[in-house]
């Protein structure tokens, strides 16, 4: 193992510095980015979230935009991917604090509400790329066909409960994607209601679904 005092050891050592450095930089810039995206689809809209508008809310131009990413449709994954990451890393532990199968389908619906009730423009962007962005055939980026990690994950909740007596028998798939739907309807309920008591909301969605499936 070559030491920093060694011929060429410091030289390594400061091109690996460098790299580190850069990578941290390049990191920072493609957050900056996706959060001048999220503030100007939560704004203005799907429509006129152009990259040169985009690049004019951070500050940058367009051709730094085009450096980091291979084009709006490549950003807006991005962006997508960056807000769920943020969101699993504020639900997991509140999720992982809870034991019980039916305790934790509850944390599962007032976490992500808590999440988001202190995130509304990542809520609104989100809104604005699941609902207007298309793939090549003309569909829907994402949907029903692009829920499926979700609705796996909450019937691996349903099924534990099953397996445990907590839960009674019943579809796992059709409650997965009854919950889900119910989730997604409050926060379009919420988005068009600002005053609207979200917390609450996920409290009696929470309730309706514990009594739902409860043994």
């Amino acid at each position: 193992m070559r030491s920093e005092n060694q011929p060429g050891g410091r030289s390594a050592a400061k091109a690996a510095t460098s790299d580190a450095d850069r990578s941290f930089i390049e990191l920072a810039r493609r957050a900056q980015i996706i959060d001048a995206a999220v503030g100007t689809l939560a704004e203005e809209g799907y429509a006129k979230a152009s990259l040169a508008r985009i690049a004019q809310r951070a500050g940058i131009s367009k051709g730094v935009i085009s450096y980091h990413f291979a084009g709006k449709e490549e950003l807006l994954e991005r962006l997508v991917e960056h807000v769920y990451g943020q969101m699993g890393a504020f639900m997991e532990p509140r999720m992982a604090a809870a034991p019980e199968p039916g305790a934790r389908l509850r944390a599962y619906v007032e976490s992500l509400a808590a999440y988001m009730r202190e995130h509304r423009p990542q809520l609104a962007a989100l809104g604005q790329v699941f609902h207007n962005m298309r793939n090549s055939e003309g569909k829907l980026r994402y949907g029903v066909a692009t829920s499926e990690e979700l609705y796996a994950f909450l019937e691996g909740i349903f099924r534990e409960g099953q397996e445990s007596g907590e839960f009674r028998p019943f579809d796992v798939r059709v409650m997965a994607v009854s919950v889900q739907a119910g989730v997604d309807a409050m926060f379009e309920y919420w988005d068009v209601h600002p005053e609207h008591d979200l917390e609450g909301h996920a409290r009696e969605l929470a309730e309706l679904f514990a009594q739902a499936v409860r043994a």
